[in-house]
């Protein structure tokens, strides 16, 4: 389980990177590196890092599902996701 403190940083950086969006593009167009250089570090929608929905934890996430691949190998033990079913893993 992600700590609070990890999850709230995720959510500013998201906010902040919808914020500035608008002010980046025109930047990266005009090619000022300046400028872009001014924009807080926070604002650049790579620093957003992907965590399952279920737990928060930041690796082995699989974007088809929003989730972990723990908490999908246990989804699929449970029959909770239809069409698949454990094989030899």
């Amino acid at each position: 389980m992600a700590k609070e403190s990890m999850k709230a940083r995720e959510v500013k950086r998201k906010k902040l990177a919808d914020l500035y969006a608008e002010r980046r593009a025109t930047l990266k167009a005009a090619g000022d590196s300046v400028g872009l250089q001014k924009l807080p570090r926070a604002s650049s929608p790579t620093r957003q890092r992907n965590r399952c929905k279920l737990t928060g934890r930041p690796r082995g996430y699989m974007r088809q599902f929003g989730i972990s691949r723990n908490q999908f190998r246990e989804m699929v033990l449970d029959g909770l996701i239809p069409g698949l079913t454990k094989s030899s893993w």
